[in-house]
């Protein structure tokens, strides 16, 4: 299949329903609320809580280094415990954001302040929480909770890890039985010589997800013994898709170019993804386009708003500007899809967040995205700037902007131009 005919058969189909209004998603969200409110009040026994949580955890950053420890524990659910934990599965179920919503508006975060510094902590809440963390199943555990939860949806427009519902002061916390933790898990977490980033790659080729290694990296289970600390969930998920993603990029420094120019797309929550890749050595940007109504912008009559980071042949030496996590999520999976390939490329990304996304879920349904699209054939371009020209109609931004903004589109004119050739508008 040629680019056009690709390209011509993606439009959409105007009878699709423009999604409602995040005002009245807001009206659903508290019906979910309502629902957890009540599963609570018939859960609790006087001040505590028994039942199982999701193998994960939640470590906040304000007062750092004095964080929010929390167990997230589903409420009256505990038999789907595993399904509140985010993971790929997600993805692949088809979840919406309602989905996700109500998914997460049932979870209770409960939570006890502590220092990041946890190296020998095993004992109490703390200790708890990182058994819980380690674990590779749903763990059964019973909670002494301080206050009545607050029932106020708690998230970030950061848009790195998942919202989080209900949240509760604990006093106690305790497993009621043995977790289950895997072997590669217990020899990172025994070798007090082995820095943060060896055992993350390790795990990462013994098999286990982004997912698995950010909890296990959140409570402090990895690195050398003194630098062991709790570590923010955004930090730590950035953190580990950052690794990972310059270990693969190690894998491919060698590698063959690929000889064609190939162009993925995929569609998510509102959100359009397109990849461009293209012969030549190890470069990649990622460039984000986030609509007005869009959470991020949401003045409907506002300027779309535009952000970009970018790397060359050696990586980046510091984090990004612009693009936050998204930018080393979108990173992993184009690495990913390289190394099975044993070639490398100059990689352009491209995320339109249209008002259909009307609120965030986490980088998880962008790393999904991304890896999903690999999964379909590509269609193929005779060059670089053919493919990203023939694509323009298809985004929200004219070709002088996106040259404007983009490092890598900003060459498409100078390329044109040394062969007498030019754009002759947008």
């Amino acid at each position: 299949m040629n680019l056009e005919e690709y390209v011509d058969g993606l439009d959409r189909e105007e009878s699709i329903e423009v999604r409602k209004l995040a005002e009245e998603k807001s009206y659903a969200i508290t019906e979910y609320l309502d629902d957890a409110r009540t599963r609570l009040d018939e859960t609790l026994s006087g001040a505590t809580m028994v039942g199982s949580t999701a193998p994960s955890v939640f470590v906040g950053r304000s007062r750092y280094p004095d964080v929010s420890a929390g167990l997230l524990a589903p409420v009256g659910d505990e038999a789907d415990a595993a399904d509140y934990a985010t993971t790929s599965e997600w993805y692949r179920q088809g979840y919406s954001i309602d989905d996700v919503f109500q998914r997460r508006t049932g979870l209770l975060n409960s939570t006890r302040r502590s220092n990041v510094d946890v190296h020998d902590v095993w004992d109490g809440f703390v200790g708890t929480q990182r058994e819980v963390a380690i674990a590779d199943r749903p763990v059964d555990i019973e909670l002494g909770l301080d206050d009545s939860p607050g029932f106020d949806l708690d998230g970030s427009l950061e848009d790195i890890a998942a919202p989080r519902g209900p949240r509760a002061s604990a006093d106690t916390a305790r497993v009621t039985e043995n977790p289950s933790v895997p072997r590669a898990i217990e020899k990172t977490l025994s070798d007090d010589d082995w820095r943060a980033e060896g055992a993350i790659t390790y795990l990462y080729r013994r098999g286990f997800d982004v997912y698995e290694i950010n909890n296990v990296l959140s409570v402090g289970a990895l690195g050398r013994g003194e630098n062991r600390r709790l570590v923010p969930t955004r930090w730590s998920i950035t953190a580990v898709d950052d690794t990972v993603g310059q270990y693969l990029r190690g894998t491919i420094r060698n590698a063959p170019s690929i000889d064609r120019t190939l162009v993925w797309h995929n569609s998510y929550m509102g959100n359009e993804y397109w990849i461009v890749a293209a012969p030549g050595d190890w470069e990649f940007e990622l460039l984000e386009l986030k609509a007005p109504g869009s959470i991020w912008n949401p003045d409907p009559d506002g300027r779309l708003y535009m952000a970009a980071d970018s790397e060359g042949y050696e990586g980046r030496t510091g984090y990004v500007e612009e693009t936050a996590g998204a930018y080393y999520a979108a990173r992993l999976a184009v690495l990913e899809e390289l190394a099975d390939r044993d070639r490398q490329a100059t990689v352009f990304v491209t995320r339109h967040a249209t008002s259909e996304y009307w609120a965030p879920v986490g980088v998880w349904q962008l790393r999904e995205s991304i890896r999903d699209a690999f999964a379909t054939e590509p269609a193929v371009a005779e060059t670089f700037h053919g493919a990203v020209r023939k694509l323009v109609p298809k985004l929200p931004v004219s070709m002088a902007d996106l040259r404007r903004k983009s490092t890598l589109a900003a060459g498409i004119q100078s390329d044109l131009s040394t062969f007498g050739g030019g754009i002759g508008g947008d």
